[in-house]
């Protein structure tokens, strides 16, 4: 009797070791979803996105070149000029751009537009209730206004940093049918800035019609004289 004991204890003995040695399997399950964590990430996500005006990081990237002056090149012109067509005002001209009315940069910039000899010309960005104006200043040489000045457009939609455009207003259609100027009734403009890089303006109707200048942001050049008028 005491034979079939010893084996049957042995046999329970190596059971309870067998078990005793066992390890619970580790617990790979995500942990629980919090919801009250997940609604204020996305809340202040979108808090964020409400803050980001691309009007004002465009207007910002261009403040941050005040008092600083560029030289630029014509990269589009089209159409072609026909062949009687009168010299073109722009090609062959030294042009320069001068980030130069800085007294209210988150409001307003002014930056003269230099062609050759040719200091008439200061675009002026101004952020309005809903987005950005462009109105272009024209003057004479003893400061004046010119018959054809502060026409422009306002954005009609959010742009991005880098790109606003400005379609016609209905005051510059006026001033324009006023001084028979009825292809310019049509106009966008149009602005860009990528910085460490180029600046652009852009003039574009409907058929056909592109005009852009490229300055480059790489590197400043001489300021150039106080535009006509200021």
């Amino acid at each position: 009797m005491n034979r079939l004991l010893i084996p049957t204890a042995l046999a329970a003995a190596l059971v309870l070791a067998a078990c005793g040695n066992t390890e619970p399997a580790a617990d790979t399950r995500p942990p629980p979803a919090n919801p009250t964590a997940d609604a204020a990430a996305a809340a202040a996500a979108e808090a964020a996105a409400r803050e980001h005006v691309p009007a004002d990081a465009f207007l910002a990237a261009i403040a941050r070149h005040c008092g600083e002056a560029f030289a630029g090149r014509i990269v589009a012109n089209e159409p072609a000029p026909a062949a009687d067509a009168a010299p073109d005002p722009f090609e062959g001209k030294e042009l320069v751009m001068h980030v130069r009315g800085c007294s209210d940069k988150t409001r307003e910039l002014r930056i003269p537009f230099h062609v050759g000899d040719d200091h008439s010309r200061t675009w002026i960005l101004t952020r309005t209730e809903h987005g950005l104006q462009l109105k272009h200043d024209h003057r004479k040489p003893d400061g004046s206004e010119d018959p054809v000045t502060m026409y422009g457009g306002e954005t009609q939609n959010a742009g991005t940093d880098q790109r606003q455009e400005f379609p016609v207003d209905a005051e510059s259609i006026a001033l324009f049918e006023k001084e028979g100027l009825n292809d310019s009734v049509t106009n966008t403009w149009a602005m860009e800035i990528h910085p460490g890089e180029r600046f652009v303006y852009e003039l574009t109707r409907p058929g056909g019609r592109k005009f852009q200048v490229e300055f480059d942001l790489t590197k400043t050049v001489a300021a150039p004289p106080t535009p006509w008028g200021y």
